[in-house]
């Protein structure tokens, strides 16, 4: 091959690369368009409704009425149902109901026990149904609690003491109402106020210690019964205020 015709030929070839750069893009036929099948409109799922149990010892006290108008209020801000029910200060009665709840699917419990001792088994019935369950106010001696809403009963006896103790002088006879046997509001009250009173009152003693069972017309009898046999009353502390 003579070097003319290479010259050529490179010519050529680079001609060829030139005038393909520059030539336009080939047209493409338009694809056929399918007009798309217009989709029903389909609402968005319903969230499934949450349920909760609230079961209550009592509705027969002030301080639990307004814990289930306050638990109310707040399920309807948030679009929750409340299903609520009362024990009326039985443990039998209490287990009964919370049975109920639990067949009801709840998807978690609210309990404020009417004896710590009493409503394990309940709790334990909950905890396999893998129902969450809180107590509210008193504590559970057992079963699986996820929380525990409650005050210091210990440091509110305890208060309540030093209150009493400063208000008689340190001095006088001092009559302790308690409130239902096997509640832990009940036993952590009395010790607050028992241990302050023993270590920082010593000069008061107290000189009766009765159940009142958290009840205004029970207490009116039982402390009837005291002034009969202790007349000298300097104070009175009473496990529920009502």
């Amino acid at each position: 091959m003579n070097r003319k015709f290479s010259i050529f030929l490179v010519s050529l070839l680079t001609l060829s690369m030139v005038l393909a750069a520059c030539a336009p893009a080939p047209t493409v036929a338009p694809a056929a368009t399918t007009k798309p099948v217009e989709q029903p409109t389909q609402a968005p799922a319903k969230p499934a409704e949450i349920t909760l149990g609230l079961a209550l010892s009592t509705l027969n006290n002030p301080f639990f009425v307004t814990l289930k108008e306050g638990a109310e209020k707040e399920a309807a801000a948030a679009g929750v149902k409340l299903i609520v029910v009362d024990a009326q200060d039985d443990p039998a009665k209490q287990a009964a109901s919370i049975e109920d709840l639990i067949n009801k699917k709840v998807d978690a419990l609210l309990i404020n026990p009417t004896d710590a001792e009493a409503i394990v088994p309940s709790i334990q019935k909950a905890n396999a149904a893998q129902i969450p369950v809180f107590t509210i106010d008193r504590g559970a001696a057992g079963g699986e609690v996820v929380s525990h809403i409650a005050s210091d009963n210990v440091a509110g006896g305890k208060m309540a003491a030093e209150f009493l103790c400063k208000a008689i002088g340190g001095k006088g006879n001092v009559v302790e109402l308690q409130g239902i046997a096997g509640t832990s509001a009940a036993r952590d009250r009395g010790q607050g106020f028992d241990d302050y009173m023993k270590a920082n009152c010593t000069g008061a003693t107290i000189v009766a210690q009765q159940t009142a069972d958290f009840n205004r017309s029970k207490v009116l009898s039982v402390f009837e019964n005291i002034l009969q046999a202790q007349p000298d009353i300097t104070a009175v502390f009473a496990h529920n205020d009502e």
